[in-house]
């Protein structure tokens, strides 16, 4: 046996999939692996594709003893590892956890008083557990673009509890994306799950990239539309290509995957992800952009030793975890597809237990940031759960 396997599924929550094309198949073939009686909360992770008001029905007809929240998706992470059609269902067991919930709608415009005195009072309302320790939980809609404003606003009306998050997707389309609460879809919208667990739980984050390349200035942006039309003085679709060594023309997303642009925050350094390319001119980017901002080209290091080493994880007991709730931007997952890594990857994560879906940006603390695996950890058997 390979060293580090952990064959079979968690104990702490029940995982459900179905492949189905069709939604209300999809829904009841996924809703039938869940026992709602052991059941707190369910996190549906959704494909691009399926009828979301279909699903919305079934889940309220079949799940309707549990609150049931999620969000569409850019690719799932199963207990087979990267999929890209799967509606999978993941039931946290009442056993190890209790949740509370707030939807943050609209989320463009952002009301940073608002949201301060919404957490707040849902922080202190949820009645604490002895013993038991907070995180929480955000899904975003990710082309509201507001993503960096609420992961700050968050960390810090909620200090002291740690946050962790993902931007909802839909495929690669960047169309629309949609946020599952109390039975109904919202776009423009953010859901905020307060979770108390037994489990002692750890945060994961990392990517696969060193700022070893050449430095980047934003000398012009549109701020609020996260694009920037100039860099180092010149036109920054044109000075971008110039550096990676390429024409305007051959600008693609996997090149944009495979050359991210790095930005240091205190001593760390965090990639600003490239969308495409507007106007032959402008970049249009998935995390927030300044003029001034300083920016280097990342090189990437190996990405199946960095994934091996990064999700090596135990506890102070020596214990891998039960299961590693993942935000995993769809970048990643692009680049790993064209190298053929797929197969690979999605072998790690069946070893390492590795639940979720894939993102338009994580978020970790008071961070969003592009390009990067963010997680949770949770490991069985031990109470209490310090980050």
């Amino acid at each position: 046996m390979k060293d580090g396997f952990e064959p079979g599924l968690p104990s702490c929550v029940t995982v459900a999939c179905s492949n189905a094309g069709d939604a209300e198949t999809a829904a009841r073939e996924a809703a039938a692996g869940i026992a709602l009686d052991d059941t707190c909360f369910v996190l549906a992770l959704i494909p691009a594709g399926l009828d979301t008001d279909v699903l919305a029905g079934v889940f309220a007809e079949v799940l309707d003893s549990v609150p049931v929240f999620g969000c569409t998706t850019a690719g799932q992470i199963t207990p087979n590892g990267y999929e890209n059609d799967a509606l999978m269902l993941v039931a946290f067991r009442r056993e190890h956890f209790r949740c509370s919930s707030t939807l943050i709608a609209p989320l463009k415009p952002l009301s940073i008083a608002g949201i301060f005195d919404t957490m707040a009072r849902q922080n202190a309302k949820f009645t604490r557990t002895a013993g038991w320790n907070r995180l929480a939980l955000v899904f975003a809609d990710g082309l509201a673009k507001q993503e960096d404003l609420l992961a700050s606003v968050l960390e810090s009306v909620l200090e002291g509890i740690p946050v962790f998050g993902g931007s909802a997707g839909d495929g690669l389309a960047f169309e629309r994306t949609l946020i599952l609460h109390n039975g109904l879809f919202h776009d423009n919208a953010a859901l905020v799950l307060l979770v108390e667990t037994d489990l002692h739980f750890e945060g994961v984050s990392f990517d696969h990239f060193k700022p070893e390349g050449h430095e980047l200035v934003v000398t012009e942006a549109q701020t609020e539309e996260r694009l920037v039309t100039e860099i180092n003085g010149a036109p920054a679709a044109k000075e971008y290509a110039r550096l990676v060594g390429c024409t305007v023309g051959e600008l693609t997303r996997q090149v944009f995957a495979e050359n991210p642009m790095l930005v240091c925050h205190k001593q760390n350094h965090y990639i600003r992800a490239v969308h495409d390319v507007r106007d032959l001119n402008t970049l249009s980017f998935l995390a927030a952009i300044d003029d001034g901002l300083i920016m280097v080209l990342g090189r990437g290091k190996d990405i199946i030793a960095t994934l091996e080493a990064e999700l090596d994880k135990r506890d102070a007991r020596g214990q891998r975890p039960d299961f590693v709730l993942a935000f995993d931007c769809v970048l990643r997952k692009l680049e790993i597809e064209e190298k053929k890594l797929d197969g690979q990857v999605s072998e790690i994560f069946r070893r390492r237990r590795v639940l979720g879906f894939n993102t338009y940006g994580e978020q970790h603390c008071g961070l969003h940031m592009n390009q990067t695996f963010v997680g949770v950890a949770f490991y069985p058997g031990q109470k209490g759960g310090l980050y």
